[in-house]
């Protein structure tokens, strides 16, 4: 198949420009932009003109809800949906029933996955039996089956001791720890950030140090150890600052920013019209009441001071990839008590859309965010460029992930740029319906995702 005549941006090989590219038995064939002859045809040609072509997303961190919760999500619905966002390669969390804390779940998570997913799945193990915080889970035989990280996700290894054991395992098998950074103790019954509006609404806020004292935790036990520690949805002013003098220092410490915390505030909790930081509210739009249960979110959406911080650090490295979080839910989940409410947003199919806003008011050069969105969060993965691990990192992530070179998985997707459509959660592919985007115009599409060569999406 051949992708022709599209802006092709792989920032692997810091190429933009136009060119074609042949995808063939899976993987990368031929790029025009190396000069080479093109191999003899005949070809299946895709005019990719006005388009352009980047290597499949890369998501660090997303919800596939099974095995146990399906009516929330499954791994066909959720990597169809990854597949609509532009994402080919997604790391699913371990907060599945049972908890994917031991081999038998990672494998059935990883049969499930060859037989009905849309796009690769890496399976991340948890630190804890149950999440529990109270035993290291069965780490080794996780690793033998082929985790790539492993975390608790939402909830924060809260015990020191436990943490620093669970990073020297971690650093024996070449493979990170994934934190959520949250104090428990500061953070009792918090439904969002502290701040004007939750004291308007009435509701328990959660400050911001809440999120810094552990994001301080984790970088201080990675200088002990010397292992990989890598902070989960980054959302404070504060603690980018620590992780960028943690990065100077050369400290094994990366870190993801979430595309709802880079485009929304805590405002959103008001309802229709509020907290779009640099999005266009439609006609149709979301809540129209404040309690607005599809803006709770773990961490919460904080202030455009917060934002400003973390745009900062996106543009100068400090925080090292985007992922998106895709949380869904069922309607129940949401239709309730702010208080009561679940917390997550399902945002496989807007997080392109979203991030694109920030492009077109010049927030971030549009090469930075594919970037962001595939190189940099491979690299964690495989241990290549500035994250380099022992040989022992999982077999299931494969050379060649965000990267279009010759030889590399052929997962490409064509994008939009400039492509307007109106967020309608009932169109979603996934399951999860809660989004708080609802009704807004965004400026930026997925066209067609290939996954192996194979078209999964467009």
């Amino acid at each position: 198949m051949l992708l022709r005549g599209g802006r092709v941006i792989d920032p692997s090989q810091r190429l933009d420009a136009v060119a074609s590219l042949l995808l063939s038995g899976g993987r990368v064939a031929w790029c025009s932009a190396s000069g080479d002859p093109m191999p003899a045809g005949p070809h299946d040609v895709v005019e990719a003109a006005g388009l352009v072509v980047t290597p499949g997303f890369v998501d660090l961190h997303c919800h596939l809800r099974e095995p146990g919760y399906e009516h929330k999500e499954t791994i066909a619905t959720g990597t169809r949906a990854a597949a609509a966002g532009g994402f080919t390669t997604v790391c699913a969390m371990a907060n599945t029933r049972p908890v994917m804390d031991e081999r038998s779940v990672v494998e059935l998570v990883l049969r499930i996955a060859r037989e009905r997913g849309a796009v690769r799945v890496l399976p991340i193990g948890a630190v804890t039996r149950g999440l529990e915080g109270k035993a290291l889970a069965a780490m080794a035989e996780m690793a033998d089956a082929g985790v790539v990280a492993f975390s608790d996700d939402g909830q924060p290894v809260w015990d020191a001791v436990l943490m620093r054991h669970a990073m020297e395992y971690g650093l024996m098998f070449g493979l990170p720890i994934i934190d959520h950074c949250q104090d428990p103790a500061l953070t009792k019954g918090a439904t969002m950030h502290e701040g004007s509006v939750s004291a308007r609404l009435g509701v328990r806020g959660w400050p911001a140090v809440g999120e810094d004292i552990m994001v301080a935790r984790n970088i201080e036990l990675s200088r002990l150890t010397g292992a990989r520690v890598h902070i989960a949805h980054l959302s404070t002013a504060g603690g980018v600052e620590m992780v960028r003098r943690a990065k100077a220092e050369g400290l094994p410490v990366t870190a993801e920013v979430t595309p709802h915390h880079l485009t929304l505030t805590h405002e959103r909790v008001l309802g229709c019209g509020h907290g779009l930081a640099g999005l266009t509210q439609g006609e149709a739009c979301g809540s129209p009441e404040p309690y607005d249960t599809l803006a709770r979110v773990a961490p919460p959406l904080r202030t455009i001071g917060d934002i400003e911080a973390l745009m900062a650090g996106l543009n100068d490295g400090t925080i090292d990839c985007i992922a998106t979080d895709h949380a869904p839910h069922a309607l129940e989940d949401k239709l309730c008590e702010f208080d009561q409410a679940a917390n997550g947003i399902s945002c496989f199919e807007t997080a392109f859309g979203s991030l694109m806003s920030l492009v077109h008011r010049g927030a971030i050069d549009l090469p930075l965010l594919i970037g962001k969105l595939t190189l940099a969060p491979a690299e964690i993965l495989l241990g290549s460029g500035k994250q380099e691990r022992p040989a022992g990192r999982s077999p299931l992530a494969p050379d060649g992930l965000g990267t279009l070179a010759v030889g590399a998985p052929a997962d490409v997707v064509l994008l939009d740029p400039g492509a307007e459509w109106t967020v309608d959660p009932d169109k979603f592919l996934s399951k999860g319906k809660n989004s708080p985007l609802k009704g807004v115009r965004l400026k930026g599409r997925v066209v067609a995702t290939y996954a192996g060569g194979v078209r999964v999406h467009g």
